[in-house]
């Protein structure tokens, strides 16, 4: 993985003045667009989007300092316009583009590389299973992406639950993990860090289709599951034990994660405050 990523940063390097899509890139990587974007965006804090854009106006801003006109540096990285160039690098840099060439200053950003960095070497413990299809059954809403600390929206969302739809809930559920579960899926900014909105669900699995309008239902296919259990103060431990498996488990494993809804659960613990077990489910497949 070390290998292909770098890969993928030389071949982005090669094409910054091309049309450059996100799914031809991921095409070149070997594994789904899914995959790669959450994958690049937990190993760099960037969405892949945002570092070609960054990449991109890094090299504007060194031919503008080479002498190179901005019409011209305009068009050389995509843009259909001087306007719309000139906002984009204002916004980036902070500068003007004819500041750049004024007053001979500007600003990088520069090529990643990615390299081996022993942390500690903690286990991440896992284990795969196969499961049915099955569809999610719980109240769901529209919530901000947070990578850290309480979600607020998703607090009020489980402050909403009703005692009918509650009821509901444990009528439905027959498959494992018999617990009240937490689903997101649907990111509108595929997953681009600490932006926009995807759906967050809370309630349970079922593999029963009869379920009335006080529910929504989310179908999931058949498919194979990485579980990793966890223990510790909550959420951090859920947020940590989350990162971990896209910047250490997935980049050295045999599995991509497929564009599923994924979910979580915690048991709290009565001695401990704030203190839970835990479980993330993710959906995925062998490479």
């Amino acid at each position: 993985m070390l290998k292909e990523l770098n890969g993928v940063i030389d071949y982005i390097e090669e094409h910054l003045t091309d049309d450059l899509s996100l799914e031809v890139i991921s095409e070149y990587a070997g594994v789904s667009d899914y995959h790669f974007r959450k994958i690049f965006l937990y190993l760099t804090g960037f969405s892949l989007s945002e570092y070609i854009k960054n990449r991109r106006l890094s090299e504007a801003s060194m031919d503008l300092l080479n002498g190179e006109k901005v019409t011209d540096v305009a068009f050389k990285y995509g843009y259909q316009s001087t306007d719309g160039f000139t906002r984009a690098f204002k916004k980036w840099s902070g500068l003007l583009p004819s500041d750049v060439i004024k007053n001979g200053v500007g600003k990088t950003f520069p090529k990643l590389s990615f390299i081996i960095t022993v942390k500690g070497g903690n286990n991440i413990e896992f284990r795969i299973e196969e499961k049915p299809a099955f569809n999610l059954v719980g109240v769901s809403k529209r919530v901000p992406m947070q990578f850290e600390g309480i979600n607020n929206e998703i607090v009020k969302l489980a402050q909403s639950i009703t005692d009918k739809q509650r009821e509901e809930m444990h009528s439905l559920q027959n498959i494992e993990p018999y617990e009240i579960i937490s689903a997101s899926y649907e990111s509108d900014t595929s997953f681009m860090k600490e932006e926009g909105y995807l759906t967050h669900l809370i309630g349970v699995l079922t593999t029963k289709n009869e379920v009335s309008d006080l529910l929504e239902k989310v179908p999931v296919e058949a498919c194979t599951w990485a579980v990793f259990p966890n223990e510790g103060p909550f959420p951090s431990i859920l947020q940590e034990t989350m990162a971990k498996i896209y910047s250490e488990w997935l980049p050295a494993s045999n599995y991509e994660v497929l564009n599923l809804p994924s979910f979580s659960f915690a048991k709290m613990n009565e001695t401990k405050e704030a203190y839970a077990y835990s479980e993330i489910w993710l959906p995925v497949k062998k490479k």
